[in-house]
């Protein structure tokens, strides 16, 4: 098999990627290790940035989102039992968009059927070689039968725990990492939701947020342990603590049948560079933020933007210059992005130790926000996504 640029990973970043280049005429194959079902259907972040939602409609493959997305115009933070909105669109002029990664890769993977382009799920023993010369190849296993995949470019877009990062040779990449002592406990549940935008909430049991799929399903989240069995979270216990951390004078939230429940450790994560020879690392594969920031989709697909834009100048005119930059360029808005997400993390959820002096700097620091342009704007500017950085 013979291609330009192997794409491994069909999640967002790999198959955006794929369409960016597909519109260019460039050749690619995505490989992917897991079921096109699994997929399809994993859940996973749900806000997207301006220019996330701009470049997918470019992109062709919009128009569910444009029907069913629910614009959002800004967020409100609570803490001591009061609701303070931040405007975003009137401190930027940009909105948020409510619409399920899952339902982006749904839309992609339709498009991709659709164009009759190589697309394998359920592929086994993928592995990466020559990345330092200008024939690199992916091997892997599919039907019981072992192929070869050579090409021009990699593109690692197979997340965090995929095989591309670990294929650059020892000593080439630095990387930097922060775990932290809390998880998050999310719920699906097949609810109208009881608020009209996200709500982020500051409480002394824990931070919670109340989101959204759509107008008939309502996506919450509660802090907990790291390794937190979701066994011991009954629904009857979840909602309780939902209600507790939440509760608001005058104001109701409203519960239904929990579809799907689940724990999810929270870490931050920056692997430098994102790039060695001819394979390059988008997405997950590079970095990771905790989602308070709601940066990880947006983050990739910002990648993807920049990669695909660097391939078509080297496909189509030899020049390399876009592509040694790659790393460089994503990088910066990578670690505004981290601490964006870093600062909202630190900042609304309960810290170890309980110390009443964290406690105290973290009121002041929401009361700040809420109460003065000037933050809130930051907080706006790094939410619905810098257009520069």
């Amino acid at each position: 098999m013979r291609t330009q640029v192997a794409i491994v990973g069909a999640g967002p970043a790999g198959l955006t990627l794929a369409r960016l280049l597909e519109l260019e005429g460039i050749a690619t194959v995505v490989l992917e290790d897991r079921s096109r079902d699994y997929c399809e259907h994993r859940i996973r972040a749900g806000v997207l940035e301006q220019r996330t939602v701009d470049l997918l409609r470019d992109a062709g493959v919009g128009a569910r989102m444009e029907r069913e997305g629910i614009v959002h115009g800004g967020i409100h933070l609570q803490f001591e039992r009061e609701r303070h909105h931040v405007p975003m669109y009137e401190l930027t002029g940009r909105s948020i968009v409510i619409y399920g990664q899952t339902e982006v890769v749904k839309d992609l993977i339709a498009a991709r059927v659709e164009s009759g382009l190589p697309l394998h799920f359920e592929v086994e023993g993928v592995s990466v070689d020559g990345v330092d010369t200008d024939r690199p190849s992916v091997r892997f296993r599919q039907d019981g039968r072992r192929q070869e995949l050579e090409c021009d470019v990699v593109a690692g877009c197979d997340g965090f725990h995929g095989v591309c990062r670990p294929s650059i040779p020892d000593g080439v990449l630095r990387t930097y990492e922060r775990e932290y002592p809390f998880g998050w406990l999310g719920i699906l549940a097949e609810v109208a939701p009881s608020m009209d935008e996200l709500v982020y909430t500051h409480h002394e049991r824990g931070f919670a947020l109340l989101s959204l799929r759509s107008p008939e399903r309502s996506r919450y989240y509660l802090q907990v342990a790291p390794d937190e069995d979701v066994a011991g979270w009954p629904d009857d216990r979840i909602w309780e603590e939902l209600q507790r951390r939440t509760e608001l004078d005058g104001w109701t939230l409203h519960e239904g049948p929990i579809v799907e429940k689940g724990v999810t450790g929270m870490r931050s994560f920056v692997s430098e560079p994102m790039q060695h020879g001819r394979l390059f690392l988008a997405g997950d594969a590079a970095h990771i933020v905790p989602p308070t920031g709601a940066k990880g989709l947006n983050l990739a697909i910002a990648d993807v933007r920049v990669l695909a834009e660097a391939l078509v100048t080297f496909f189509r005119a030899g020049d390399e210059t876009l592509l040694r930059a790659y790393s460089r360029e994503c990088l910066r808005r990578v670690w505004r992005a981290e601490h964006f997400s870093w600062w909202m993390t630190s900042m609304l959820h309960r810290l170890p130790g309980d110390d009443p002096f964290d406690a105290k700097l973290q009121l002041s620091q929401l009361r700040y926000v809420v109460s003065s342009e000037t933050a809130a704007r930051s907080l706006a500017e790094n939410y619905v996504g810098l257009e520069t950085v």
